[in-house]
């Protein structure tokens, strides 16, 4: 475990210097070619854990630290640790001497001799003093709820009878839900088919299965050919919202990784162009369509300069039926698949994103046909970026009208994760 521990320290400590953690941990198993499957596997329960509940692990070693540990690995070290202690089902003998072993064994620059005795002190002092310390944080709300302050204070603001609720949820782990492909196999024949293979789950809809279970995609019955994907059950709303016929010509801007334009083309035989800035990440959607054996025209593109290519390019001028915005996003509906969020996010954040919104609402504006559809969709629960932007736009756009629908502000339960719905149609 002390290998897994290493890695796991290395990989906190680069999310709490700015970096994401999906880039975070595998820079860190780089590290220790000879890892085993059961120490990646280890590590990576480890890093998400103590992300996700860093404020109040954080909050507990600070108490016990006499003076702040300039030795940040050592630091996040003991962050891993005290999650253990806290939250992990590892025996805590186990836990404390593969802490104090791991200290001693980090690579480049060389630990210093005094580490295993300051982390054997600080492990032994918490196991000592646990009840004391739950006694004296139990007022401390980044520890109680394990966020940031103001993210607790903007809910409670936006949220009076749901904001504790929405915080606990994002600290659970995610269900792993699975989209069936309606051309391919029906829902319950699918879910027959696990049953029989030993896996349990629940049916969502008419296109959604929430296993008992997480299952590794690899051993996942119909991923390879098709027949199946993984994709939130919230996700799966887009393109029932969208209202697809045959023959529409679709915009699907900001569509990496793919799931929702895999859905689309899954739903309906439409046109359909998938826009992204990003080369790697429109790579992904490609791989994920061959997967599927479905087509569409990728465009590498900014989705607030779409007007020009609608106008000066290979689509001749020709405005779309129905657009899917589905814009870049604080990702606040989603910590619980994405931990390092919580941390990396500034409540500033939320401001430049908003402006980021509200230039690719105002530009796929241009590129919709009257009649056409527009839905803004985000993987958010702050009001600034949902109900509040489009309230803005509509001030704005006269010729905007606001669709009712079954969903609105989706908020992270159970069953799926927070996002947010806006469907607007062209006068």
């Amino acid at each position: 475990m002390n290998i897994a521990q290493q890695i796991a320290a290395l990989a906190v400590n680069a999310v709490l210097n700015g970096r994401n953690l999906t880039l975070a941990l595998p820079e860190a198993l780089q590290l220790y070619p000879d890892v085993t499957p059961q120490q990646r596997a280890t590590a990576q329960d480890l890093s998400y854990g103590t992300l996700r509940y860093y404020g109040e692990v954080e909050a507990c070693l600070s108490q016990l630290l006499e003076k702040p540990l300039d030795d940040k690995r050592l630091f996040c070290l003991l962050l891993v640790a005290i999650y253990q202690l806290l939250h992990d089902k590892a025996e805590i003998f186990t836990v404390v001497n593969q802490a104090v072993s791991a200290a001693a064994q980090f690579k480049k620059p060389v630990t210093k001799p005094w580490a295993k005795g300051l982390v054997n002190g600080v492990l032994r002092n918490f196991l000592r003093q646990q009840a004391d310390l739950k006694s004296v944080l139990s007022h401390n709300e980044v520890a109680q709820y394990s966020y940031p302050i103001w993210w607790i204070n903007k809910l409670k603001a936006q949220y009076p009878a749901d904001w504790q609720a929405i915080l606990e949820t994002g600290n659970q782990h995610p269900p792993m839900t699975l989209r069936i492909n309606k051309r391919l196999i029906d829902v319950a024949q699918y879910q027959q088919q696990l049953s029989e293979l030993g896996y349990a789950s629940e049916i969502l809809s008419d296109t959604a299965l929430m296993l008992e279970k997480p299952l590794a995609v690899e051993h996942l019955l119909g991923f390879s050919t098709g027949e199946v994907s993984v994709q939130d059950l919230g996700a799966q709303y887009v393109a029932e919202l969208l209202d697809l016929k045959t023959d529409q010509h679709v915009l699907d801007a900001c569509c990496a990784p793919g799931g929702k334009t895999g859905h689309i083309l899954e739903s309906a035989d439409v046109h359909l162009v998938s826009l992204d800035n990003d080369e790697q990440r429109l790579a992904r959607v490609a791989s994920n369509l061959r997967r599927l054996k479905l087509q569409a025209h990728l465009l590498v593109g900014d989705a607030v300069k779409m007007t020009e290519w609608v106008h000066h390019h290979e689509n001749d001028g020709r405005l779309f039926d129905r657009i899917l915005a589905d814009v870049p996003c604080t990702a606040s509906g989603i910590v619980r698949r994405h931990v390092d969020i919580k941390w990396l996010r500034r409540e500033a954040d939320i401001a430049s994103f908003s402006r980021q919104q509200a230039a690719i609402l105002a530009n796929l504006w241009q590129c919709l046909a009257k009649n056409g559809k527009l839905l803004y969709v985000t993987c958010s629960v702050f009001a600034e970026e949902n109900q509040m932007q489009i309230a803005c736009f509509l001030e704005k756009t006269p010729d905007a009208t606001l669709l009712k629908t079954p969903y609105d502000q989706l908020l992270p339960c159970a069953k799926h994760d927070g996002f947010f719905y806006a469907l607007l149609q062209k006068n």
